[in-house]
């Protein structure tokens, strides 16, 4: 176990910090209690709020939550968006109540989808840029100049944590849906494959050119001079980076020399 970077920091300014296993535990609710807050801002919690502990604060609770409010409620939106292609996403501020992310909005920005972005590539610029949205929405609250919105049905969609099967390659899905879900699944839990009975984690795809690609059965593996090619429904998918089980990451390249792929297949 390691203290996190906001605990780091906390402890380095003399700030007390409360590190509870449930909002449910006795003793983190008194010394809530004891604080007497007046708002509560929330970043990645990932679990509702237990509603007898909703009016701890004058305020509310205040969560910062990555998408535009009512797309991808749940607990890993930014994976969903680049699972679903999405070319915009963004982050919201809302007022927490008793259901999922369902709680009316303070604000919002947008933020561009780039064609190779990772989950974790975008989830940090969201993250730096939603830090000022919450502030932004704090200084607002505390100067009675900012109200609620209440979210329209329109556009809801559901983004609930993502399990270590839906990170599973399925090779049988265009190349457009294979780069998606790796790029979404990157870097956790992390996209991963088989070969036989060996379990194969695999980076997000190089980008090349369509014309370049061999034509190749989905899972068919083929390597060329340059690269090592894998089909799927549509054009066959160029690997980058590979991770064997029990073996460091390595060039696809460097990984192929090492195998015999002799009419293999992923699975």
């Amino acid at each position: 176990m390691q203290r996190s970077p906001v605990g780091q920091l906390a402890d380095e300014q003399g700030i007390p910090v409360l590190t509870p296993v449930s909002l449910r535990d006795p003793a983190f609710q008194e010394g809530l209690a004891a604080w007497a807050p007046d708002c509560i801002p929330v970043v990645a919690y990932g679990n509702l709020v237990p509603a007898d502990l909703l009016a701890a604060a004058p305020h509310g609770w205040i969560n910062l939550h990555f998408s535009l409010l009512p797309a991808w409620r749940g607990a890993a939106p930014v994976q969903w968006s680049l699972l679903h292609g999405d070319e915009v996403t963004g982050a919201s501020t809302f007022l927490i109540g008793p259901g999922l992310d369902d709680g009316p909005v303070f604000g919002s920005f947008t933020e561009r989808v780039l064609p190779s972005d990772t989950a974790g590539e975008l989830l940090s610029r969201l993250a730096t840029h939603g830090s000022s949205l919450l502030a932004a929405t704090l200084d607002g609250i505390e100067a009675g100049e900012l109200s609620p919105v209440e979210q329209s049905d329109l556009g809801l969609s559901l983004a609930p944590k993502l399990s270590s099967d839906d990170a599973r390659v399925r090779w049988t899905d265009p190349w457009v849906g294979v780069d998606r879900r790796i790029r979404a699944t990157t870097p956790d839990p992390g996209a991963w494959t088989t070969l036989g009975a060996e379990r194969v984690k695999l980076s997000p795809l190089v980008l090349r050119a369509p014309e370049e690609a061999p034509s190749l059965a989905p899972g068919q593996i083929h390597v060329s001079k340059a690269a090592v090619w894998v089909g799927t429904a549509s054009r066959a998918a160029c690997l980058d980076q590979v991770q064997a089980a029990g073996r460091k990451q390595m060039s696809a390249r460097d990984w192929a020399r090492g195998v015999d792929l002799l009419g293999a297949s992923f699975q």
